[in-house]
C-alpha cells in the first residue's frame, strides 16, 4: 500500500524552480518511495546500494555521470559524495546554457540519502545554492489516517475554521487507541506490512549502527552508544542534563553532547531551544529532547504493548512526544526548519509553556496534558507577556473530542487536529 505523504505537495511545487533536489532523513521513512512515486515513470535511477554503480560513482564521478545523464535520480548519494562536485559542474554548465536560449533550469538530479552527517558535509561544500533540500521523517498521523495534511497553525480563527469543516466523530480516538497509535509509530513499511514488532525494529537498529552509526564513533563504543541509545529514549521529553546523562551511561558529557548530536542529524530524534527572546537569567538554558518515531522509543524503552505504555510511569512523556513529533513533522512536510519556530518555556519560578510557536512579532503558547480533566477558568500564560511580544490565545492539546474554550485567551485543542 502506498501511504500518501504531505511532503508531495512541496516536492512537486519547487520541481521546477531547481536544478537538483535532495531529500534527507533517517532510514526506512519512505524517501525512495516518494520519490519513486512522483518520478519513477519519467526519469530513471540508479541506487548507489549497488556495488558496482558505487565503485565507479566513487573512483570515476565523471564517468558516472556520463553513463547516467540527466535527468537522474540517484538514491543513496552520501555513499557517493564525490558524485556533488561533478553534479556542481553539470548543473554550472546547464545554467550557462539556459541563461544564452533564455529559458529555465530544467530539474536534473534527485538524491536522496541517509546518513546526513556525510550528506550534509558534502553538500555544504559541492552543491550549496544549487539545491532544494528537503527532510522527510516516519509517517505522520494525518498520512495514516489518509487525510490531508498542512502545517500546525496554532491561531485560534484557523484552527476554529478548520474545526468547522471536519467530522469530530471520525477522527476522535479514545486514550486507549491513541496510545497504540503511538506504540505503533509511524514506519511506512511496518504499519503497512504489520510486521513483527521485534524482528522490525531489532533490524532497524543494527542497520542504523552498521551503516551510520559505526562510521562516527569507534569500534569500542559500539555497546556504549547502544546503551545511551536506550537510555535517551526513558529520557525523551525532558530537558538534556549532559553530567547526568554521562553518568548513567558510563561516558563523558562531551561524548553525550556528540552522540546527542549524532540522533539529531540522522532523523532520529530533535531537540528543542528553550524559549529566551530578551534572555534573562531566570530562564534555563537547557535544550529539550525527543525522539522522532514514538514507535522506536516505545521499543528502545521495552514497552511490550500499548496498554502497559498507557498505564505506565511514561505515559505523559509519550504523549507529549507524540504531540511534539507531530507538530515538527507537520513543518518538516511543509519544508520548514521547525528549529526557526518552535521552543518550549520553563524558569525557575517553575511556569512553563511545553510549546511557544514563535512568529514575527507574536509568541503562541502550547501547554499539552494527556487526560481530559478540566483546568482552572484561570489558567493562562501571562508570564509571558514580560518578553514584549503579543502573546496570542493559547492552547491546551489533550485527549478530548471537541475543540472548547477555557477562557477567553485560551483553548482545548484535540490532539487529532494537528497537521489537519
Amino acid at each position: 500500500m502506498y501511504y500518501s505523504r504531505t511532503i508531495e505537495k512541496k516536492i512537486n511545487s519547487i520541481k521546477k524552480e531547481y536544478a537538483s533536489i535532495a531529500i534527507y532523513g533517517a532510514r526506512q521513512v519512505g524517501k525512495s518511495t516518494v520519490v519513486d512515486h512522483i518520478f519513477g515513470e519519467d526519469i530513471t535511477s540508479v541506487t548507489l546500494d549497488d556495488l558496482s554503480e558505487r565503485a565507479l560513482a566513487n573512483d570515476n564521478p565523471r564517468l558516472f555521470l556520463e553513463s547516467h545523464p540527466w535527468p537522474i535520480i540517484i538514491y543513496e548519494i552520501q555513499k557517493g559524495t564525490p558524485l556533488l562536485e561533478q553534479i556542481k559542474i553539470k548543473i554550472d554548465d546547464e545554467k550557462k546554457n539556459c541563461l544564452k536560449e533564455n529559458r529555465n533550469v530544467p530539474l536534473m538530479y534527485i538524491l536522496t540519502g541517509s546518513n546526513q552527517f556525510e550528506l550534509q558535509k558534502a553538500v555544504a561544500e559541492s552543491i550549496a545554492g544549487r539545491v532544494a533540500i528537503l527532510t522527510m521523517s516516519s509517517l505522520a498521523n494525518n498520512e495514516i489516517e489518509n487525510i490531508e495534511g498542512n502545517i500546525f497553525n496554532p491561531n485560534i480563527d484557523i484552527v476554529r475554521k478548520k474545526y468547522k469543516r471536519i467530522n469530530p466523530k471520525k477522527l476522535y480516538k479514545t486514550r486507549a487507541e491513541l496510545f497504540e497509535k503511538i506504540f505503533r509509530g509511524g514506519m511506512p513499511e511496518y504499519i503497512d506490512k504489520n510486521l513483527d514488532r521485534a524482528t522490525f525494529f531489532n533490524s532497524y537498529i543494527k542497520t542504523y549502527m552498521e551503516r551510520d552509526v559505526m562510521k562516527l564513533i569507534s569500534i569500542d563504543k559500539e555497546r556504549d552508544f547502544l546503551r545511551f541509545l536506550e537510555y535517551m529514549a526513558l529520557r525523551t521529553a525532558q530537558q538534556i542534563n549532559y553530567d547526568d546523562i554521562a553518568r548513567n551511561v558510563g561516558i563523558d558529557a562531551r561524548t553525550v553532547k556528540s552522540w546527542i548530536s549524532i540522533l539529531v542529524t540522522s532523523g532520529i530524534a530533535i531537540t528543542l531551544e528553550p524559549y529566551a527572546r530578551n534572555l534573562s537569567d531566570r530562564v534555563t538554558k537547557m535544550e529539550k529532547f525527543y525522539f522522532l518515531d514514538t514507535g522506536l522509543c516505545a521499543y528502545l524503552c521495552k514497552w511490550p504493548n500499548a496498554e502497559m505504555l498507557e498505564k505506565g510511569v511514561m505515559n505523559g512523556a509519550f504523549y507529549e512526544t507524540y504531540a511534539i513529533s507531530e507538530i515538527v513533522k507537520s513543518y518538516m512536510n511543509a519544508g520548514e526548519d521547525y528549529r526557526q519556530y518552535l521552543y518550549y518555556y520553563r524558569d525557575k519560578d517553575k511556569k512553563e509553556a511545553d510549546l511557544i510557536i514563535e512568529g514575527p512579532d507574536c509568541i503562541y503558547p502550547i501547554e499539552i496534558k494527556k487526560g481530559i480533566n478540566t483546568v482552572s477558568s484561570n489558567f493562562n500564560f501571562k508570564f509571558l507577556e514580560k518578553y514584549g511580544k503579543t502573546v496570542m490565545k493559547g492552547l491546551l492539546i489533550d485527549s478530548r473530542e471537541d475543540l472548547f474554550p477555557i477562557n477567553e485567551d485560551n483553548w482545548y485543542l484535540p490532539i487529532y487536529m494537528i497537521g489537519l
